[in-house]
């Protein structure tokens, strides 16, 4: 049976998404897909997995090709998350925390506001980020979460810095921080500490894993997700340079604004992982999956109709999130921005559901370990709970702005 791309047959590709799909999907399907139920089981960071993605030159993969990257851009990472979400759900999901550093701070970036002493700087900061990644192999996280409506947008960060002498002093606490304990470095979201500080004051600076007062604690040991290894930081007086941030003053809060589809990068992964639950039925039904008897079950109607099911809100997934990500720009107008909320509740939900429908049809075999099925209902059941756009942030902002027009209110 072939196995198609991510976005599905006759999708048109340029040369480098082509080149960059087929290297991910044969990491993906010769190295990630067998490591994956091990992670899993030990709730362990897939470091392998990054070592093969380091080798193959993939950290620099958004990284823009003047400063030694792949230049890939943000559709085309978006294709490749999904891809690689397909064999291993956790190696995907941090990645994008790593690659979204480069995406922010690259082509995003260019898109916004600056002065020009801020785009001066940004420049300089960049270059010392993206040689980090392309040069030295760095892997950067990017922790949101802190338990508080920060977030989702909607109050400034309890983690603070403060401007000193030639940096900074960050304080604070993070917590389902991926890549704990396997970072170099942590892209931290803070808020400017000054009397009366509000979400415009928001920064965005790379914490190194090794700075003095800086420490990683608790236990991890959750449903799903487990190889993203996300504990919680904490960090006291930890000093960082000037050169440590990510995107200027109040650039953030712009990015924010302005370029809605950079919440949308988790996604892909559970793209991917709708895609797998699919292929997986599909799979077995015809007697086709390794380590199981070769007995086929496709010629029950009950099987068809269920696959014909699954089929159908397969690509009705599939068609919104390559909508949703052929929008993402800056500024992009009302009907994109209700699509990507959209977008992000259908692919998020569905993602489970068809999970759901693949165990119900395989059978009782779903349900052991030795096969993935388990593992991507797990793994699939995390992403609607993942901020900063959860589900129900998602049916929020999609009911509040298709009644209200910007500035409009009730009397």
């Amino acid at each position: 049976m072939p196995e198609y791309s991510i976005c599905g047959e006759h999708y048109p590709l340029t040369p480098l998404q082509r080149d960059l799909l087929g290297q991910v999907r044969a990491l993906g399907r010769e190295r990630f897909a067998p490591r994956a139920a091990q992670c899993d089981r030990d709730a362990a960071f897939p470091f392998e997995n990054y070592d093969d993605l380091r080798a193959a030159g993939l950290l620099g993969v958004c990284v823009p090709a003047a400063y030694g990257g792949r230049g890939a851009d943000y559709a085309t990472y978006a294709l490749l998350a999904a891809e690689m979400g397909r064999h291993c759900g956790a190696t995907a999901l941090t990645f994008n925390m790593h690659v979204c550093s480069t995406l922010w701070s690259g082509p995003l970036a260019d898109d916004l506001e600056m002065t020009p002493e801020q785009r001066a700087q940004h420049e300089a900061n960049r270059r010392v980020h993206f040689a980090r990644i392309v040069d030295g192999g760095a892997l950067y996280a990017q922790p949101f979460s802190e338990g508080s409506a920060a977030a989702a947008g909607k109050a400034p960060f309890g983690t603070t810095a403060k401007k000193v002498d030639s940096g900074w002093l960050i304080n604070g606490k993070k917590i389902f921080a991926s890549l704990a304990g396997a970072a170099d470095y942590y892209g931290v979201l803070c808020t400017e500490d000054k009397t009366e500080a509000s979400v415009r004051d928001t920064l965005y600076i790379a914490v190194p894993g090794q700075a003095p007062g800086f420490s990683i604690v608790g236990d991890w040991d959750p449903l799903g997700m487990r190889g993203t290894v996300s504990r919680t930081l904490l960090m006291h007086d930890v000093f960082v340079e000037d050169d440590a941030q990510l995107m200027p003053r109040g650039v953030y809060y712009q990015a924010a604004a302005r370029w809605p589809h950079m919440f949308f990068t988790l996604a892909p992964t559970y793209m991917g992982i709708a895609q797998a639950a699919y292929d997986f039925t599909v799979s077995y039904l015809r007697g086709e999956v390794p380590g199981t008897p070769p007995v086929k079950r496709r010629m029950y109607p009950t099987k068809q109709i269920a696959v014909a099911e699954m089929h159908i809100k397969l690509e009705q997934t599939r068609a919104l999130f390559l909508r949703a990500i052929a929008d993402a720009r800056v500024d992009p107008g009302k009907e994109a921005r209700l699509r990507v909320y959209a977008a992000q509740y259908t692919v998020m939900e569905n993602a489970n559901d068809l999970c759901r429908l693949a165990i119900r049809t395989c059978g009782g075999q779903a349900m052991l370990k030795s096969l993935p099925l388990e593992r991507l209902y797990r793994d699939s059941r995390c992403g609607a709970l993942m901020l900063p756009w959860t589900a129900e942030l998602c049916l929020d902002r999609l009911g509040r702005e298709a009644l209200y027009e910007s500035g409009e209110a009730d009397a």
